[in-house]
């Protein structure tokens, strides 16, 4: 082997080592970063759709278990249990309804024991605003240019009479629960909603007017 080729042997296994040595300290601080309080944080960035629902359903799971935290209780042998909280950061156009429901119900769940503090930001429309809605109250906040937008279920069908009028019948019912999940969650009363869903249109919302409805809580 010449001189030449050794000099450009040692050059590459030198470069691979120090290779090596980068990718494992970039691993090292994202592992730490990963494991401290500011990553408890679940994404729903994009459509509502059943993969994105699973994402952020397991995801949610997965940080309630893992902040809980067991104390002992002074005096007794039993312990208290309590869960840190995680954030939710929301940007979507919406999505399937069904999906939609999952997540409610699941943060429902999730909020017996642990708090979601809920993030808005870019847009929040459709299925969305029922997700930001359902955070923790007094937790839900909204970017200052954050547009929420509201409007009825849509659907399309083609098919017999009879498989119309079922999945017309679907579609109702997913409107009416809806709204009535809506009203729980907000300052907006079903009348107001319905007055909304009449439009037959897109109602867009400012940040100032999400938090007057109750749909978010504090601008950032």
């Amino acid at each position: 082997m010449s001189r030449f080729s050794e000099e450009k042997k040692e050059k590459e296994e030198k470069a691979e080592e120090e290779g090596k040595e980068t990718n494992t300290l970039a691993f090292s601080i994202f592992d730490e970063f990963s494991s401290s309080s500011s990553m408890r944080t679940v994404g729903l960035y994009g459509d509502i759709d059943e993969e994105r629902a699973a994402e952020v359903i397991y995801s949610m799971m997965s940080l309630k278990h893992s902040g809980k935290k067991e104390e002992e209780v002074e005096g007794s042998e039993e312990k208290k249990v309590t869960y840190e909280p995680f954030d939710m950061v929301v940007s979507t156009a919406g999505g399937i309804a069904s999906e939609m429901f999952a997540i409610y119900d699941v943060m429902r769940l999730v909020q017996q024991d642990c708090d979601i503090e809920v993030l808005a930001l870019g847009k929040v429309m459709s299925a969305g605003v029922l997700v930001l809605a359902a955070g923790t109250k007094g937790k839900r906040k909204i970017g200052r240019n954050c547009r929420v937008m509201l409007h009825g279920v849509k659907a399309g069908q083609a098919g017999y009479v009879h498989e119309m009028e079922t999945e017309l019948a679907e579609v109702k019912w997913n409107q009416q629960r809806y709204l009535e999940c809506l009203v729980e969650c907000t300052e907006l009363t079903m009348k107001q909603l319905k007055r909304f869903v009449a439009k037959k249109s897109n109602v867009y919302l400012t940040a100032e007017e999400a938090v007057q409805y109750g749909i978010a809580d504090e601008i950032v």
